[in-house]
């Protein structure tokens, strides 16, 4: 009688012992030895994801995996997008991760003064982006990183480029200084980008705007050597000495021969060149030349200017590049 007692109470524990069983497997970790992404593409249904789930090898069931789901899972979807599935993830975690998790971000990244033909050559280049998209407006591309998810366009990502440079130069107009030597934000952008292009110095970006501020206040010509590239290279580099030709081309660009501004933007400035142009050091200054230090040299007059170029030369000679 006891033995037949125990052989029932053993057959009503079955279902409780099942699930338990069950239940431990849902929350224990899988065999998975590195994390690895897995995507789930829009519209996608969870019973679909199962079976890639375990086609992939990061579950060893799809069907315990959708009753688990069921089960445990609770109500809220799945998103899609790319997600990094860590190691050990169990059944649950992996759930989890798909409902609630951070979509993996990818990011592009323009560095200031990138110009706009290579702003798209980098976007283009991406292999985890879609889509075609044109070469963007001159000037119109604020640089930094940007995030992107796999499979996004590439045009979504330039429009929140665009999108990020008028927001910032809103911003920035409001605070600029007053007597500014431009009149619009988009002069601001066309200065920036000059000023962009003539140092690689930080530390110089506002000496020269003020400098360029100067001499687009008395009508001088700027003289700028990256507005007699622009038209030939549209930003690229140019990988050669700028002949006398190109020096005295008339093309609504070339600052050589012509006074005031180039009729667009050279290249794409970021924030501080934007900010120097806007707020440009206080400065008598209406020339300068390279100092042979990565930096430039700046005068008041020609005659200090000259001296100035003397030095230059002096040091190109000793390089032996003159």
């Amino acid at each position: 009688m006891k033995r037949v007692r125990l052989v029932a109470l053993l057959l009503a524990a079955l279902p409780v012992l099942a699930f338990l069983g069950f239940a431990a497997n849902w929350y224990m970790p899988s065999v998975m030895e590195e994390e690895r992404p897995f995507i789930v593409p829009q519209g996608a249904s969870l019973t679909a994801i199962a079976h890639r789930l375990e086609e992939e090898g990061f579950i060893s069931s799809a069907d315990r995996f959708l009753l688990g789901a069921k089960v445990f899972g609770g109500s809220a979807p799945i998103k899609a997008g790319e997600f990094l599935l860590p190691i050990s993830s169990s059944g649950n975690a992996i759930l989890s991760t798909l409902q609630a998790g951070d979509v993996m971000m990818r990011f592009v990244t323009i560095p200031e003064g990138l110009p706009s033909v290579m702003v798209r050559e980098r976007l283009m280049a991406e292999p985890l982006l879609t889509g075609e998209v044109a070469v963007p407006a001159e000037g119109s591309v604020l640089p930094d990183s940007y995030d992107f998810e796999r499979g996004e366009s590439r045009q979504a990502v330039l429009d929140r480029m665009q999108a990020a440079m008028t927001t910032y130069l809103a911003e920035a107009w409001k605070d600029r200084a007053p007597d500014i030597a431009v009149d619009t934000p988009q002069e601001a952008v066309i200065l920036a980008s000059v000023v962009e292009k003539e140092t690689g110095v930080p530390s110089e970006r506002r000496m020269v705007a003020g400098l360029y501020s100067n001499r687009l206040k008395i009508g001088m010509k700027l003289q700028a050597d990256p507005t007699i590239i622009y038209p030939i290279t549209q930003g690229k580099p140019l990988g050669r000495r700028i002949r006398q030709s190109e020096i005295t081309a008339v093309n609504g660009y070339n600052t050589y021969s012509m006074a005031g501004l180039p009729k667009g933007p050279i290249t794409n400035p970021g924030r501080e060149s934007i900010a120097a142009v806007l707020n440009p050091a206080k400065t008598s200054a209406l020339f300068m030349v390279a100092d042979g230090s990565g930096g430039h040299a700046f005068a008041d007059t020609l005659a200090e200017h000259n001296a100035n170029v003397g030095k230059w030369r002096t040091i190109r000679r000793n390089r032996g590049e003159m």
